[in-house]
């Protein structure tokens, strides 16, 4: 006797296709019978009320805010001037490794730490002094320079 030449893997791809088949041509009868033709124009239409939401009926004219365009700001808006007293922060050593010739300050306002190097100097620290110093940017952050310790 010869065998059948349809494997199993066949027979299941075939009767997946034709349930999807099948059910493809039931959604696209109930589709056409729940299709309700010939709406107008005004029940298609959709409008956004003064909170943001969709609704089917017009806006009241009433609650029309009028809207500057040049009022609107769509880049980022310009910071004030840095003055020389906002430049000069406070701080207190954190770590300094002198031999390294490196360390950190960690700044009383903002509470975060700020590198150092003995480049940006103008006096020796050591840790657990207050000192004042101002920031520029470094290849990895903020980097302290003009590092002078506050009289006691």
């Amino acid at each position: 006797m010869g065998r059948s030449t349809e494997t199993f893997s066949k027979k299941e791809r075939e009767k997946k296709r034709s349930i999807k088949l099948k059910d493809k041509k039931e959604k696209a009868e109930d589709r056409k019978a729940s299709a309700v033709k010939g709406k107008s124009l005004d029940d298609m239409m959709a409008y956004i009320d003064e909170n943001g939401n969709i609704t089917s009926t017009p806006p009241d004219p009433t609650k029309r805010r009028k809207i500057v365009t040049e009022d609107i700001q769509i880049s980022v808006p310009k910071q004030a001037e840095i003055t020389e007293q906002d430049k000069l922060r406070t701080g207190t050593v954190s770590m300094f490794n002198s031999a390294k010739g490196f360390g950190f300050i960690r700044d009383h306002v903002t509470q975060e730490s700020i590198f150092v190097h003995v480049n940006g100097l103008t006096e020796e620290i050591r840790e657990n002094d207050k000192v004042t110093f101002e920031t520029e940017q470094g290849q990895k952050g903020l980097n302290a320079i003009k590092v002078k310790i506050v009289p006691k």
